[in-house]
């Protein structure tokens, strides 16, 4: 039988957000050894992280750029519209 060397890791984390996420965990059956077991294994599997990284908004980083050069593309456009019939005739021609 063979045995398996085995490492340990320290993370520091404050301890309101450690007891939320064993709440969770316990929720779902899984202590935070095995959930952070799973998440490693979940990177080994995916080779990236295993979610979609995203801001305060929801945004991905990629539709946050996306949306900051379509803002300042309108910005510098210096079009303006008195009413949302306008914006929707310019948007479609």
């Amino acid at each position: 039988m063979s045995t398996k060397a085995m490492s340990q890791i320290q993370v520091r984390i404050d301890n309101k957000t450690k007891q939320q996420a064993k709440r969770v965990l316990e929720n779902i059956g899984l202590d935070l050894s095995s959930a952070i077991r799973l998440h490693l294994k979940q990177i080994i599997n995916m080779g990236t992280l295993p979610y979609e990284i995203r801001d305060e908004n929801g945004f991905t980083p990629e539709k946050a750029q996306e949306l900051r050069e379509a803002n300042k593309e309108a910005r510098e456009s210096k079009k303006s519209f008195n009413n949302p019939d306008d914006l929707i005739k310019d948007l479609l021609s």
